[in-house]
């Protein structure tokens, strides 16, 4: 039989990078985590967390962790629906999500739920083709991905559609692009890329190519606005989603490498397949309101 005190202080110790800043939020000693944590290894028979800095859960610890997450967000949804009361500990949602969706439209769309219920949100944000990891490793309830495709145990809906272009000021497609875009001077050209992880530029290049290069002379900013501001500049070129480029592209301050060649990104809701109350009021807002941003 698991020890729940025992979970939630390797829960704390994980999402919190350390023993002392979880005793704190525990109200506990330093040595009474630790001792829980040891107790809890002990049952278990395995190490469960490595003592690192941050600490961070083995293959087993994860296992254990994405268990208490959805034993607590079931208690948490029963327990609001039982006392219907302000004084019940909020529920918290651990999202992934990409940047741009966190950038343009998501805090509207969740706008409404939080107004209602007494949620707070805990994001992990990265390239929405890796936020589908977080889910699969239990570290978050759901998440924002391009993946169309349910796991096991969860369910998956369809947001929207996000369309990227490959943008440049007149002046730099003049001096970079004078005789059209080519793969070669695609690879010489100065480009941003939001971080190595992200594909997009790849997948453009790729796509009017025919082939998959990876020599691009490239910067790596992974900030929306900063991504965008050294495109607008005038000093690189980029994948740049429409709701941040419409206004411009209509005055001509930044212009279409490639004409009405665009990539269109898919994203989809993905979380566990729970019915606790939090998760689904979430997820019903969440769907309801993305399609005020995001194209079908």
């Amino acid at each position: 039989m698991l020890d729940y005190k025992h979970l939630e202080a390797l829960a704390r110790v994980v999402q919190e990078g350390g023993f002392e800043r979880a005793a704190r939020v525990l109200f506990l000693t330093q040595s009474a985590v630790s001792q829980r944590i040891r107790l809890l290894e002990e049952s278990c028979g395995q190490i469960l967390i490595s003592r690192t800095t941050p600490p961070m859960p083995t293959p087993a610890g994860k296992a254990l962790l994405k268990h208490y997450r959805q034993v607590k967000l079931l208690e948490d949804g029963l327990s609001a629906k039982l006392t219907d009361s302000s004084d019940s500990t909020r529920t918290t949602l651990v999202i992934g999500i990409n940047a741009d969706s966190l950038a343009h439209w998501f805090i509207p769309a969740i706008k409404p739920v939080l107004e209602r219920m007494d949620l707070l949100i805990d994001l992990r944000v990265d390239d929405q083709e890796q936020t589908h990891n977080y889910l699969r490793e239990g570290e978050v309830i759901g998440c924002i991905s391009s993946e169309s495709s349910p796991m096991q145990g969860c369910r998956v809906e369809k947001l929207g559609t996000m369309t990227y272009r490959l943008l440049a000021t007149s002046a730099f497609i003049n001096h970079w692009f004078a005789d059209g875009f080519s793969l070669e001077a695609s690879q010489l050209a100065p480009a941003v890329i939001f971080n190595r992880k992200d594909r997009l530029h790849h997948q453009f290049c790729e796509q009017c190519f025919g082939t998959n290069s990876d020599a691009f002379s490239a910067h790596y900013i992974p900030a929306p606005e900063q991504f965008f501001e050294v495109i607008e500049s005038g000093h690189c070129y980029g994948m740049v989603p429409d709701w941040q480029s419409t206004e411009l592209l209509r005055f001509g301050q930044l212009q279409e490498i490639v004409p009405g060649t665009t990539i269109r990104i898919a994203l989809y809701w993905h979380c566990w397949n729970l019915t606790a109350r939090p998760l689904q009021a979430f997820s019903q807002q969440l769907l309801i309101n993305a399609s005020q941003y995001l194209m079908d």
